[in-house]
């Protein structure tokens, strides 16, 4: 049996290197990971690319919900068009009805465009009101795994509705927790469920250098950064959980 895979998201070219350089077994390239990940630039793909392991791009063009625009399908047409350009592994997607089901045909316009690249369906999954139906739907379109935190805000808080979900698979894809997954926390989630991955952002909070740059508004009074060393450590702790 392999080790449960390791996959950090990250939002800067530091961040990027710092997963690199602590183990991850896979990447997820975003911008903006305080208001849960947008699309990554160009430029940040380019850099990512080709991949020294696995790298998954974001896309979602705006912040907010995932309730997409015919306009918003053209710019994530063009978003996955940079990613394979890139030479990236993948991509991670979402998008969602008014009542929080996954909207099936933009979804089937979105990964019929990413055809050849990995895909990952994200937290869009977490408002479904159905988790059997949405299951379905994500096995239907071939997604290889559905990031959730077990429709939480964290996955530590939903281990119970987590392992349904696990079970609603059927190993036909592959169940990722993510959201709260930390060192302190990642215990208890093994101890409950079984699974081949997790998602973390292996990150490290801390405060800005400049108090003007916080009065002006251009950063917050402190920040997140990917640390190689957490990451290093969640590898070990996740090679001490995997099944032999």
């Amino acid at each position: 049996m392999s080790d449960i895979k390791l996959e950090v998201c990250v939002d800067d070219a530091d961040g990027l290197y710092a997963a690199i350089e602590g183990g991850a077994d896979r990447i997820e390239l975003c911008a903006a990971l305080s208001v849960g990940g947008l699309t990554p630039n160009p430029g940040l793909m380019a850099l990512a690319g080709p991949p020294r392991v696995p790298v998954y791009a974001m896309i979602r063009p705006r912040p907010g919900d995932f309730i997409f625009s015919t306009a918003d399908l053209d710019a994530m047409r063009r978003d996955i068009d940079a990613v394979r350009d890139a030479g990236l592994a993948g991509v991670v997607l979402g998008a969602s009805l008014a009542d929080g089901r996954l909207d099936t045909s933009m979804l089937t316009k979105l990964s019929g465009h990413a055809a050849g690249l990995g895909m990952t369906l994200h937290r869009a999954f977490d408002l479904v009101p159905d988790f059997a139906e949405a299951m379905e739907i994500a096995v239907d379109l071939g997604f290889e795994r559905i990031l959730t935190s077990g429709g939480a805000r964290s996955a530590p808080q939903a281990i119970d509705r987590l392992s349904e979900i696990i079970g609603l698979a059927k190993a036909r894809l592959s169940i990722m927790p993510g959201s709260g997954v930390t060192l302190k926390t990642v215990d208890a989630l093994l101890d409950h469920l079984t699974v081949s991955e997790v998602h973390s952002s292996c990150s490290i909070s801390e405060p800005a250098q400049d108090p003007r740059l916080v009065d002006m508004g251009f950063v917050s009074s402190d920040r997140r950064r990917t640390d190689p060393e957490t990451v290093r450590a969640m590898k070990v702790k996740l090679a001490a959980r995997s099944p032999r």
